[in-house]
């Protein structure tokens, strides 16, 4: 996962990206400046600087004067402001262009450095987490960032020569722009809303809390107990929800009738923390033993009293919703949070992703492989098999043998980050570059399952945050540093090889978490161990289909439940919760329960990100449709070079990046596809084959 805690100073980039309010929206600002001095003053510049400038001249003009408040000055000092300021010269707007660049990225860099320091104590493994851990981590150095841009004016002279274009103009006008438009017209979506210090500061701190109370959940699965006071799972093993208890339950899957009865024992434990009636005692705590069917806690062998969790779940979400919708009047062009995070964001719409998803998950292929999935295992489907991982080489390894290695091959984090230029090579990097970007990165040791955190600014390096126990990295951790190395050099791609520092990153977070996943299916060949079967490509096919079809119903749940929060603004925590089961249940029902069977199970709800990262989760399926189409654009090519060529593209528009990366928009067409081929191999659906 890569790591959305960021600072609220690049979020300015989030809410810039969007289409025009609503006119009938309450949320709209008035323009302080008269629409008379607007006009006249666009008359006198274009006087000045000929009808060439025109078009940047007049959007500048309108967007100064709605930005412009009493505070700001008078109408009088708006028309000087705008003489003054705006650059009619093209060489000198250049020049103005790489003086803002320059301080962006100092400004953006720095920040950065101090955020990602402040919040060690809270994320890293560096001892007791202290009180004050999580007073530093909420800290923003960034919060007033907006604020003080707007009071000094730098802002203003911002929007007036480098002004916002809507996501409609970006699609019709973005392909005939040259690579220094788009990079001014990225400036222009830095300030399109003046969102006060205070509101920033407030969704920091939700941020914070959530990623506290989510990197601090941890089940002993140790301590579970079946129905005859038996344990199953090795002694000392605690598990972080949900990442590691899915991840548990997948490599369970070639362990036969005890594997199954592990897998239903995670099961049961999900569905306690959905529905928030699991014992409070028994989370992040090894003093209680536990049978998660019963829901009854022992100690020493005697059944204590026990206490359920208070719906803090469900106190997060709501709390984030809080904050964030205090947002909501500070940002017309995308009223709401929801807005925010698909139209600025993502800039895809959200209309557009789950029409996406709906058709996938309504697809006739889902029912197929479902079956196939029923056969390779020799039993109906239990809902817990949409995390099914048969598909993968690595599900008929021992997993013992695995962490075996992955432990002695790295003990701390230290050796994986001497490993990095290797592992780089090995992903087809010539030697000089592997090194090269491999100097870009550093590794900690995390807290919770671990993230990527990138630099803001050349200088500083990428941060991949991984956990590791004491007995070294099991192959769980090495499979989720793999997938978040490939953030890093992603990070780092799109950061030290873009043409300018505008264009830097990626068109949204799908697209480095399709470079991550490319990263993350290589980790076996990475430890030395190949995969020969003729029928790899195919099973990876299904593999990518059925965890795209897994995470798009989680990822409906995530929209719907939001659609549900802004519908009804003043809902409590146990109305939110109801909500949240009622729909996971809704969305399971229409989609899955026709493919794997059980009905009313509310399962998709157990998704920690839903928490922690808000809406985050659609880029995830988008980031495997896009990882798709890569992978099947990049066979027979070097992946090493066509890295470097595509993801040097930097922040174009999501749909304009595609095309020009692989000649094709993001589309479910080639998974599809993709799918029927591989379902028609005798190999693969012949009676035998279970996995």
């Amino acid at each position: 996962m890569k790591n959305i805690l960021f600072l609220l100073l690049p979020m300015a980039i989030l809410l810039g990206q969007c289409k025009p309010a609503d006119k009938n929206t309450s949320n709209a600002p008035v323009s302080y400046i008269k629409q008379s001095v607007v006009d006249s003053m666009k008359i006198k510049l274009t006087k000045q600087y000929g009808d060439a400038v025109k078009t940047r001249l007049e959007k500048g003009v309108n967007q100064c004067a709605a930005l412009w408040t009493a505070k700001d000055g008078t109408e009088k000092e708006f028309e000087a402001f705008c003489m003054k300021y705006f650059v009619g010269d093209p060489a000198k707007h250049d020049e103005l262009f790489r003086r803002f660049s320059a301080n962006w990225e100092s400004m953006y860099g720095h920040f950065n450095m101090i955020s990602l320091d402040l919040k060690r104590g809270m994320q890293l493994d560096i001892g007791e987490m202290l009180d004050v851990d999580e007073l530093f981590g909420a800290y923003d150095p960034g919060a007033h960032f907006n604020d003080d841009f707007f009071t000094s004016k730098l802002a203003f002279v911002t929007v007036l020569n480098f002004p916002f274009y809507t996501l409609k103009e970006k699609e019709e006008l973005g392909p005939k722009w040259s690579r220094y438009e788009w990079a001014c017209v990225r400036m222009g979506d830095l300030f399109t809303a003046r969102v006060p210090a205070d509101v920033n500061v407030k969704i920091a701190e939700a941020l914070t809390a959530a990623d506290n109370y989510i990197s601090g959940y941890n089940i002993y699965v140790g301590n579970l107990l079946d129905d005859q006071g038996k344990t199953h799972f090795a002694k000392d093993m605690k598990l972080l929800s949900h990442w590691n208890l899915r991840d548990e339950l997948k490599a369970n899957y070639n362990k036969g009738d005890e594997g199954l009865l592990k897998q239903k024992m995670i099961y049961e434990v999900m569905l306690r923390i959905i529905k928030q009636d699991i014992p409070d005692s028994v989370i992040n705590n090894p003093s209680f033993q536990w049978n998660p069917v019963s829901n009854k806690v022992f100690k020493n062998g005697k059944e204590v009293a026990n206490n359920p969790e208070p719906d803090t779940r469900y106190a997060n979400l709501l709390n984030m919703f809080n904050k964030m919708k205090l947002m909501d009047s500070y940002t017309p062009n995308n009223p709401t949070y929801i807005m925010r995070s698909f139209d600025g964001g993502m800039e895809i719409p959200r209309e557009q992703v789950e029409k996406l998803f709906t058709e996938f998950c309504s697809s006739a292929q889902v029912k197929q492989v479902g079956d196939l999935i029923s056969k390779r295992l020799g039993r109906p489907l239990q809902p817990f098999d949409i995390w099914y991982d048969g598909f993968k080489p690595r599900s008929n390894m021992n997993m013992e043998l695995l962490d075996k290695t992955t432990r002695a091959k790295y003990p701390d984090t230290k050796a994986f980050e001497a490993d990095i230029p290797n592992i780089l090579v090995k992903m087809g990097f010539k030697p000089d570059k592997a090194k090269e970007i491999a100097s870009h990165i550093t590794v900690d040791p995390a807290r919770g399952s671990g993230h990527a955190w990138g630099a803001q600014m050349k200088g500083d390096k990428a941060h991949l945050r991984t956990r590791i126990g004491k007995e070294g990295m099991d192959y769980k951790g090495y499979n989720i540093a793999v997938h978040e190395l490939g953030h890093n050099v992603e990070q780092t791609i799109s950061l030290y090889m873009v043409d300018n520092y505008m264009m830097q990153g990626v068109p949204n977070t799908a697209f480095t978490e399709a470079f991550a996943f490319t990263f993350q299916k290589h980790d076996l060949e990475l430890l030395g161990i190949k995969d020969n079967d003729p029928d790899k490509e195919a099973l990876a096919a299904l593999d990518n289909f059925w965890m795209s079809y897994e995470i798009m119903g989680v990822s409906l749940l995530d929209m719907k439940v939001w659609q549900w929060l802004y519908e009804n603004p003043n809902a409590t925590k146990e109305q939110l919760k109801e909500t949240v089961i009622k729909t996971a249940r809704d969305v399971w029902n229409q989609y899955y329960a026709p493919v794997l069977g059980t009905k009313e199970t509310p399962i998709l709800a157990i998704y920690s990100h839903m928490i922690e990262d808000p809406l985050y989760l659609s880029n995830y399926p988008v980031g495997h449709l896009i990882d798709f189409q890569l992978d099947q654009f990049l066979k027979g090519k070097n992946f090493a070079d066509e890295a470097v060529r595509i993801y040097s593209a930097g922040r174009l528009i999501p749909q304009l990046w595609m095309k020009n990366a692989v000649g094709s928009e993001i589309s479910i067409k080639p998974m599809l596809e993709a799918a029927d081929a591989a379902l028609k191999k005798p190999s693969i659906t012949a009676p035998g084959k279970t996995k």
